[in-house]
C-alpha cells in the first residue's frame, strides 16, 4: 500500500469512527437514558448537562427546515458538501489536512443521517457556566466538524509555502 493510500485509509478510518461514535452516543442519549423530548435534562456536572434538543437548523440552528420541502433541501445540501469535503480528502496529500476534513466528514455524515431519518439532529451535549453558555447545544459530530473546520483554517492561515530551491529559483532570480 503506497504512502498516500494509506493515509487517505486512515482518513476514511477516522471518519467512519467519528460517524459510528456519533450515532451511539445519540442512540444511547435517547434510549438509554431516556432523554427523548426536547428539554430532558440530566445535571452531569456543575458545568455540563445531557440536554435533549431537536436542531431543524445547520450552523447555529440557522437555516431551520420549516417545510418538507426545506428538510430535503437541507439533506440535500449538506449531502453535497459532504461529497465535496470527500473529493477534497481523497485528493489530498498532506496528513493532517486528511485527518482535519476526515473529522468534518465524519461530523457531516453523522447529522445527515439524523436528518434524513429524523427530520432533525439530535443534540444533547450542554456546557454552561452558570447561565453562560459559550456554544449552543451541540453533539460529538458538530464538535468533530468544528475542530476539522479551526484545523484547515489554522493551517491555511499559518503554513506559508517553503520557497523552491535548486537550479530553477537560481536561474529566476537572475
Amino acid at each position: 500500500m503506497s504512502f498516500l493510500t494509506r493515509h487517505r485509509v486512515i482518513g476514511l478510518a477516522l471518519a467512519f469512527a467519528i460517524f459510528v461514535v456519533d450515532q451511539a452516543i445519540k442512540r444511547w442519549v435517547h434510549f438509554d437514558l431516556g432523554l427523548r423530548q426536547r428539554g430532558d435534562q440530566i445535571q452531569v456536572t456543575e458545568f455540563f448537562n445531557l440536554t435533549r434538543e431537536n436542531n431543524y437548523g445547520v450552523s447555529l440552528g440557522m437555516f431551520a427546515a420549516n417545510s418538507m420541502e426545506m428538510r430535503w433541501a437541507l439533506v440535500a445540501l449538506t449531502g453535497a458538501i459532504a461529497l465535496f469535503v470527500l473529493v477534497w480528502m481523497m485528493r489530498e496529500k498532506v496528513m493532517a489536512d486528511i485527518l482535519a476534513l476526515a473529522l468534518i466528514l465524519g461530523g457531516a455524515l453523522g447529522n445527515i443521517r439524523d436528518r434524513f431519518y429524523h427530520g432533525f439532529v439530535i443534540d444533547y451535549a450542554d456546557l454552561h457556566f452558570g447561565e453562560f453558555r459559550p456554544f449552543l447545544i451541540f453533539n460529538v459530530a458538530d464538535a468533530a466538524i468544528t475542530i476539522g473546520v479551526v484545523i484547515i483554517l489554522a493551517r491555511t492561515l499559518l503554513s506559508r509555502e517553503k520557497p523552491e530551491t535548486g537550479a530553477d529559483t537560481i536561474a529566476s532570480e537572475s
